[in-house]
């Protein structure tokens, strides 16, 4: 499967409007400077008590739909 590493650096708040469904997509910028948008539930998965803080891995199907997430590297806010 296709996949595809993004650095993200969002507060507490910021997951939070995504997570209360305030916004449906999250668009981020992929370390080799592409565009990319998820749904905004998979943040759900990776957010810790300070936000979301690091380098993700976006997986996608063959026709392009988001799977999943994992964390590459986390790092403290600062």
């Amino acid at each position: 499967m296709p996949s595809l590493d993004i650095m993200l650096d969002l507060s507490l708040e910021t997951c939070r409007y995504h997570y209360e469904g305030a916004m449906q997509t999250v668009i981020a910028t992929s370390v080799d400077g592409r565009r990319v948008s998820f749904p905004a539930t998979a943040l759900r998965r990776i957010v810790m008590p300070d936000g979301a803080h690091g380098v993700f891995r976006l997986t996608f199907s063959e026709e392009g739909k988001f799977v999943s997430m994992v964390a590459v590297r986390r790092w403290d806010p600062a």
